[in-house]
């Protein structure tokens, strides 16, 4: 009843053929990308708790992304956070702690890290958008425009065929 057209692809073929085993591949540029992405993303973390904690010189609230350019004082200060000082810096601490480690992992070619840092990128990316969408909250650069476009790049990244072979090259199949 039904032939088979040589010239079709059954639904479930994967398109692209499978990259092969090599447990000795150079560690490709997008793994490199993804884990420097990140230490990025930890290190504007810092600078965003600066920022927020102390007054920073207008320069360096410039590149914190806290001052609009109007010579305004930045919208968010520790005390709107209800938190003490030292609340907030072992919370920004333990989060920066854990980014940096995630980025290490990544450069040493863990696909663990790979796919934890692919669905925190999305869950970031996604809050940003329901922020936005529901809330009605901006997404300027002193707001969330650095981590959304941070979490794009780490996307496109660590989502390639070559970063996935890299960080699956010694599992067996």
């Amino acid at each position: 009843m039904s032939e088979r057209h040589p010239a079709k692809r059954a639904a479930f073929e994967p398109i692209a053929a499978p990259v092969a085993r090599d447990p000795a591949m150079r560690r490709p540029i997008a793994t490199v990308a993804g884990g420097v992405l990140v230490l990025l993303r930890a290190l504007s973390g810092i600078v965003w708790g600066l920022a927020v904690a102390f007054d920073l010189p207008p320069w360096l609230q410039v590149v914190a992304g806290a001052a609009d350019g109007s010579g305004a004082e930045p919208t968010l200060a520790l005390s709107d956070l209800g938190i003490g000082v030292g609340v907030f810096f072992g919370i920004l601490g333990v989060i920066t702690l854990v980014q940096a480690v995630f980025g290490i992992l990544l450069l040493r070619g863990s696909n663990v890290a790979r796919v934890i840092v692919m669905l925190v990128s999305t869950s970031s990316i996604a809050t940003a958008f329901v922020g936005w969408w529901e809330l009605g909250q901006e997404i300027t650069v002193g707001t969330t425009l650095v981590t959304v476009s941070l979490d794009i790049l780490v996307l496109l990244a660590l989502s390639s065929r070559d970063a996935a072979a890299y960080a699956r090259r010694n599992e067996r199949r």
